[in-house]
């Protein structure tokens, strides 16, 4: 049998299997040597020739190589490799180039960051962003001095692989009470403030280009407003960079790093429509209401894909009860698909990762395994981290390894302009927003927020996407924005620090959350909404109560598994402390000293072998809930139905409220007529209570001598249950000579005083606002000769008490 040719092994490989194997080896290894060119013989000259055997296509000679290989040795024909010292060993970097350059790249970053926190005493003066630039210049001038060309930091790289995890982490461990309580706030300085200094900063920069002379006179309006767009947001990683080693209070840091975040939206909308102007001959009205519009839709579509995948993360999680292992894989890649769809339609990426955190992370934590919850914050924690460094390491190397064009007078008003802004922007807006917020924000906060404005490797990338076809000032406009950088991350990042220690604000208090507090805390939430629904106001409660009621009615029972779909917010929050205090007193070795603090809960946690895991909840029958349902329906006062505003106009009249009126208008006109009586009367002579004139009468009976008409005495009425009490006597009834309203008759004229009874009042009559016979003005006038006597000469020395002839 003739040896086959190499085309019609290639074209039927099974050919060289029928053969005998010593009359194959050197039909096999010519075919090895010339498995090259057969396969480009093959895929240009017989594929798809007519009649004979058809040549196979490409992947048929592949498939021959692993068997030509095991000949290759043995064979003396054809044109063998070199021989190697060692057949096994040998050198191809190329190989592995590319994973070997980023696991030393990442080595590095690591390395750096490890060796930052070891040298207490620089770390405490620079910032870690501002030492780990300074190392990627470093290493971009050592790869340089070698004759290497460094590696640039790829617009495409930072905002696919570096970003995300750095937004992911944010935006999943978000503090949320202190985001949603400030969103008005935080909204204001990302939107207005952004949109304030990308025009203030573009006109001024337009400005400064038509008067700053030949070499700028180019640069258009819409050039310099795409400049402003790209130089004018607050970078987060920059944000958090610094903030997270200075422990600023929770809300300042909220509010610059919310502002830092939220911001994206804006910054990806001008820049993409000013991107676009920029290649129209003409722009009219209807494309500035549409790129008005569009940021609605960038920023809005952005959140609602992240709810999206959220939502079916959530959903997700419910049935991995039974493969643990992968439960913190669908948190990662829901949210990366959630940034990358955003991406994808031009939508905001950064948005859509921190809708579907905040979205996502009660109701995965209410599914997953403690473990899974552990293995997802230091995975993002540690991911986070990583890119962070990359990112300033890269920067610095680009700095070195990029091309620039230095402008002192663009470069230097560009830098000055981005200050001004950003001051002027921040106080005008706080003077606003202080007009709505109960708690204020002071000068020491306005200063905080003003300085804490810093820029970061976001506008370097977003500058680096520029076309040089359509922008040939980029190079111009990379170093205006690495020399912003600079002296964002390194002045104001290198002197916050002192200036918050020296203005003495208020820092961030590392205590841990407790049962009492968290108790108090939904106490407070569900006063306030109590007092927004009596008072008819709808405010953030209300609506915060609504949200919970719905998702506690209807989405928890969707996206939670088992029974912790129906457990208590307050439940589930005690049993978190339990377990985490549990967790910590087993790392800390105080298993054996238990305190009396910890419940049988956490001795469950801790060794679930021998104590069962599931908590006993009592159930109760559905006859039952019915029934109390229905009893705490009927009896309970329904405070979530709508009410009517307070308004004194419209409040119902009540019946005894005119009785009350009148009764107290009496009372002020008695008491305004005694006032006037009071100047109108001549003081009277003293006289004594029946009972002094009975003590002394009893003293000295000798001094008094009673008249010839003994009988025209005064007659004194003594109640008999208590003839000794001068209680008795009803003083208001005394009528005097000449008080009544008669004039006074001859026989009465050493009558004296009469005394007479008080009459008892008939039943269902007021004593009090029932006017009587004492109730007259000549009741009243004789009253008040009685309780004031007037001045009274003072007895002379053996003078008897009742002097004779009196």
């Amino acid at each position: 049998m003739a040896c086959l040719s190499s085309a019609h092994l290639s074209a039927d490989p099974h050919l060289a299997s029928l053969l005998p194997l010593s009359h194959s080896e050197g039909c096999l290894h010519g075919l090895q040597a010339n498995a090259p060119r057969v396969s480009e013989t093959t895929r240009e000259q017989r594929w798809g020739e007519p009649g004979g055997i058809t040549a196979a296509p490409p992947a048929t000679a592949q498939e021959v190589h692993p068997l030509s290989k095991q000949h290759h040795n043995h064979s003396a024909e054809g044109h063998p490799k070199p021989r190697k010292a060692f057949p096994v060993l040998g050198i191809d970097y190329s190989h592995v180039r590319i994973p070997f350059e980023i696991s030393l790249w990442i080595l590095l970053a690591c390395l750096m960051k490890m060796g930052f926190h070891v040298m207490s005493s620089v770390s405490k003066v620079v910032p870690e962003s501002c030492l780990l630039i300074v190392v990627g210049l470093l290493v971009g001038g050592l790869i340089k001095a070698v004759g290497e060309k460094p590696p640039i930091l790829k617009s495409d790289i930072f905002f696919l692989f570096l970003l995300p995890p750095i937004i992911l982490d944010a935006g999943y461990f978000l503090p949320l009470r202190q985001f949603t309580e400030n969103l008005g706030t935080i909204l204001i300085f990302a939107v207005v403030g952004t949109l304030w200094n990308a025009f203030f900063l573009g006109g001024l920069m337009y400005a400064v280009c038509q008067i700053g002379g030949s070499g700028l006179n180019h640069i258009g309006l819409l050039a310099n407003l795409l400049f402003g767009s790209i130089i004018s947001a607050v970078d987060p990683v920059a944000v958090l960079a610094v903030f997270e080693e200075i422990h600023i209070n929770e809300l300042l840091h909220i509010l610059v790093f919310g502002e830092s975040l939220l911001n994206d939206a804006v910054t990806v909308v001008l820049y993409h429509l000013f991107e676009e102007f920029a290649n129209f001959e003409q722009v009219t009205i209807i494309d500035i209401i549409l790129g008005f519009l569009s940021f609605f839709v960038v920023s809005l579509g952005g959140v609602f894909v992240g709810v999206i995948y959220g939502l079916i993360a959530a959903f997700t999680s419910r049935f991995t009860s039974n493969i643990r292992v992968i439960e913190p894989l669908f948190v990662f890649l829901y949210s990366y698909m959630a940034y990358l769809s955003a991406e994808l339609f031009h939508l905001s990426g950064i948005m859509a990762l921190i809708a579907s955190g905040v979205v996502m992370r009660p109701y995965v934590e209410a599914n997953i395994s403690h473990k899974s919850h552990t293995t997802i914050k230091y995975f993002l924690k540690m991911w986070s981290s990583v890119s962070e460094t990359l990112i300033f390491i890269f920067l610095g190397v680009s700095t070195v390894a990029g091309q620039h064009y230095w402008n002192w007078t663009f470069v230097i008003s560009t830098l000055l302009f981005c200050l001004i802004a950003r001051v002027l922007g921040v106080l005008v807006l706080t003077w606003f927003i202080n007009k709505f917020r109960i708690v204020k924000l002071t000068p020491k906060d306005q200063f905080i927020i003003a300085y804490g404005g810093l820029r970061g490797a976001i506008a370097f990338s977003l500058c680096y996407l520029l076309d040089y076809e359509h922008f040939n000032m980029r190079d111009m406009f990379l170093t205006a924005i690495i020399t912003v950088i600079f002296f964002t991350v390194f002045v104001q990042g290198m002197t916050i620090r002192p200036l918050v220690d020296l203005l003495a604000v208020k820092k961030k208090q590392e205590t841990k959350r407790s049962i009492n507090e968290e108790i108090h805390t939904q106490f407070l939430d569900h006063l306030l909404t109590g007092i927004e629904d009596i008072c008819g106001h709808y405010g953030h409660h209300h609506w915060k109560d609504k949200l919970n009621r719905f998702n506690k009615k209807y989405v928890k029972k969707c996206l939670i598994a088992g029974e912790r779909s129906k457990e208590p917010q307050l439940i589930a929050f005690y049993h978190k402390m339990e377990m985490k205090q549990a967790i910590e007193l087993v790392e800390s070795g105080g298993l054996g000293k238990i305190p009396s603090t910890i419940s049988a809960v956490s001795i469950q946690n801790i060794s679930p072998k021998t104590l069962p895991v599931d908590r006993i909840v009592p159930t109760l029958s559905k006859d039952r809930e019915e029934e109390i349902r229905k009893i705490l329906r009927i009896n309970l006062q329904k405070t979530r139905q709508r009410l009517r505003s307070y308004n004194r106009h419209t409040l119902v009249a009540d019946p005894y409220e005119e009785a009350w009126n009148q009764m107290v208008l009496r009372r002020q006109k008695m008491r305004q007529a005694d006032r006037q009586n009071a100047y109108l009367t001549v003081p009277a002579h003293k006289i004594d209570s029946p009972t002094m004139s009975r003590a002394r009468i009893g003293s000295d009976p000798l001094a008094y001598e009673p008249k010839p008409d003994s009988e025209n005495l005064p007659i004194i009425t003594i109640d008999p249950a208590s003839p000794q009490s001068p209680e008795s006597v009803d003083l208001p009834n005394e009528v005097p000579k000449g008080c009544g309203g008669l004039p006074p008759s001859p026989e009465e004229d050493e009558e004296g005083l009469v005394m007479r009874p008080k009459e008892p009042s008939s039943p269902g009559t007021d004593d009090v606002f029932t006017p009587g016979t004492s109730d007259s003005p000549s009741s009243q006038r004789m009253l008040r000769c009685l309780s004031d006597p007037g001045p009274r000469q003072e007895p002379e020395e053996g003078e008897p008490f009742i002097p004779k002839g009196q």
